[in-house]
């Protein structure tokens, strides 16, 4: 499919295209489907959202799994965490001081401490992914949205409303599909394309994946922080960033190794080591930093600058 360079910045500007509209349809149709159900606005917000945000993430590193190319698919999450703070949140709090809900620090940041610990340790050991480890991130990831559904409906905060636009359920069914079709071949071009490149310029996989897929894969986490930070909806500015960091790591690398175990000997010490460094400064900011002001934003966003050109050095 992707033979030169003109077809190579083709097909990756359009699986790009396709990631981002994809999950924006997937996003629409399945809150208007949920909401049909009466199901609350909250439980919604918490789970099918953050969940649609990173359908590219999942798509792209099942297909890169099944490709063989493990650095790829092990390198699109690590660089999508590392990206989802240093740029996204970076953006946001450049375009508005960004203030933590005190919930996110008594159970999501904690827990994305410890599930990053966790996949920096099983990656050293191991140099991968595999089928066990695969099963315990997904319990997990499951257990976090039981208790984040459980916990929400028992609540049952019907005061909160989305901004979400609701569509008649087969549109809504519909948009659910497209966006489905959308995000598989908009994966296979950008990791097709990322193939090419890495062939083609002598660039390692793991450095495709810890960048270019990892920036593309994170376009709709991107939209939404920066909307969110423009009209002052702070709470999904900064919770759609750990919400999604927490289902990368537990939802998508607990199914793509079950599919096929993921190995990838290009990702090393220093790209966990970054992922768990920004996750911590983030954690200390929301804690002691009240507002995430425009000088941790411009600090976040240097790392990012910093991190990539050590990338592309090595």
């Amino acid at each position: 499919m992707v033979s030169n360079w003109w077809s190579c910045i083709f097909f990756g500007i359009a699986g790009g295209a396709l990631l981002y509209y994809g999950a924006e349809w997937m996003v629409k149709g399945g809150v208007s489907i949920a909401r049909k159900c009466r199901i609350s606005p909250l439980v919604i917000g918490l789970t099918l959202v953050a969940f649609a945000t990173s359908a590219p993430e999942l798509v792209v590193s099942i297909i890169a799994a099944l490709d063989g190319k493990g650095d790829v698919s092990l390198g699109n999450i690590v660089g999508s965490n590392i990206c989802n703070i240093t740029v996204i949140l970076g953006v946001s709090a450049l375009i508005a001081p960004v203030t933590a809900n005190p919930r996110l620090l008594k159970l999501d940041m904690p827990l994305l401490i410890v599930i990053s610990l966790l996949l920096t340790g099983v990656v050293i050991l191991t140099g991968g992914v595999g089928r066990i480890p695969g099963l315990v991130f997904l319990a997990s990831g499951i257990g976090y949205t039981w208790f984040q559904v459980h916990s929400s409906r028992r609540k049952n905060s019907e005061s909160e409303e989305m901004e979400t636009s609701v569509v008649k359920l087969p549109l809504a069914m519909g948009l659910v599909l497209l966006g489905l079709g959308a995000l598989t071949s908009g994966a296979r071009f950008f990791v097709d394309s990322a193939v090419f490149a890495d062939a083609s310029l002598g660039v390692s996989d793991a450095v495709i994946g810890l960048t270019i897929v990892a920036l593309g894969t994170s376009l709709p986490e991107l939209a939404t922080s920066a909307v969110a930070a423009w009209r002052g909806e702070q709470d999904i500015a900064i919770g759609n960033v750990v919400g999604s960091n927490l289902l990368n790591i537990m939802i998508i690398l607990g199914i793509a190794p079950l599919i096929r175990p993921i190995m990838a000997p290009g990702i090393c010490t220093a790209d966990l080591a970054v992922m768990l460094g920004v996750t911590l400064a983030l954690a200390c900011l929301m804690k002691f930093s009240k507002p995430i002001g425009r000088l941790a934003g411009a600090g976040f966003l240097l790392t990012a600058c910093i991190y990539t050109v050590c990338l592309i050095r090595r």
